[in-house]
């Protein structure tokens, strides 16, 4: 496959990235540093402006689609570490206002507990600690007060950009097993290779191009949405449907150049992960993750809600649409809901 140029960025397929000493093949880091600078992009870099203008051209029937799960969606769960969302909603009384006429709420939540990014620090490349374009993050290094004086990858940077915005493709793999009776759930750890999402890819007319933000729907939101207590048994396995994590998924995704990748699924990639043998592995062998985002310093969404979008995808026969996210804005942040939208 030859190497990428568009937009004046030239990019090496994933066999010609040159080696990194102590990284392991496959680390695309320093390839969009400018001015000795280290970059804290990644490949949000290829959302060039001629892409974004492109993109615009999506947007033909004036309608707009959150892909937003509510954000206490996750509350039914017992997650370790991660602490339930909690609203409180208090009157304006004590600024004047009579008591009913006036109000102020507060939000206290997770930034993994529903629909988010993944920045660039969210999962270091475990044997090295190393975190994108080789920055070691640390909870001191994570503590700046402002985001000039905050050297890390993370996503309050983003904003300097304008946030995410480009062209989104869909690759509804739920919806094209139903069509094929394939034998699929989403709680039961289908490894969606390549090939299905070739497969759905030409079923569905989609064609890629360099910085498309993909999208893949599993179908786990909707579960949890509504789980029977069938469900719930298959929750309690931690069994969950996603891309298969191997090093040629993680070169195809590379080569297709993508801007960042988002899903439905808790980790985009099918969980437990599987060692290079084929047996079953640990999280911290997660094999997405550290490409993705350590190596390639390609941004993760994970528990969007799909179901809308796939509905509306479906009706029309259009999977590609102009699609914008604007994360929080707040220094050193590691996760946060994408407040996304599909415009088509």
């Amino acid at each position: 496959m030859a190497s990428v140029t568009t937009n004046d960025l030239h990019l090496p397929d994933y066999d010609d990235l040159p080696p990194v000493e102590g990284m392991p093949k496959g680390c695309a880091w320093g390839l969009f540093d400018k001015d000795g600078k280290r970059d804290v992009f990644g490949t949000l870099n290829l959302l060039t402006p001629s892409v974004v203008k492109a993109a615009g051209a999506e947007i033909q029937d004036g309608v707009s689609i959150s892909l937003n799960w509510p954000l206490d969606s996750m509350n039914k769960l017992a997650i370790p570490g991660r602490k339930q969302s909690v609203h409180k909603v208090h009157t304006l009384q004590t600024a004047g206002l009579s008591q009913g006429i006036g109000w102020d709420d507060e939000l206290e939540f997770n930034t993994q507990g529903s629909s988010q990014w993944d920045s660039l620090v969210h999962w270091q490349h475990q044997p090295t600690g190393f975190a994108y374009n080789g920055f070691k993050p640390t909870q001191e290094e994570l503590s700046a007060t402002s985001t000039a004086t905050n050297k890390m990858p993370t996503i309050d940077h983003w904003h300097e950009r304008g946030g995410v915005v480009g062209r989104g493709v869909l690759i509804d793999y739920k919806a094209y097993a139903d069509s094929k009776g394939i034998d699929y759930h989403p709680m039961e750890g289908y490894r969606i290779t390549i090939e299905d999402i070739e497969a759905v890819a030409k079923h569905q007319g989609v064609e890629f191009k360099q910085g498309d933000i993909f999208l893949l729907r599993t179908g786990i939101t909707e579960i949890l949405d509504k789980p029977t207590p069938e469900d719930f048994a298959k929750l309690g396995q931690y069994k969950l449907s996603g891309v298969h994590g191997t090093e040629e998924t993680a070169k195809w995704f590379w080569n297709k150049h993508f801007a960042a990748v988002a899903g439905d699924s808790n980790a985009f990639e099918a969980f437990p992960p599987l060692k290079p043998d084929g047996t079953l592995a640990e999280m911290t062998d997660l094999v997405l993750h550290p490409y993705f985002l350590s190596l390639f310093g390609m941004p993760i969404g994970e528990l969007w809600d799909l179901s809308r979008l796939s509905a509306y995808c479906q009706k029309t026969g259009r999977y590609s649409f102009f699609l914008t996210s604007a994360p929080m804005n707040v220094s050193c942040l590691v996760g946060s809901p994408p407040n996304a939208l599909a415009i088509f």
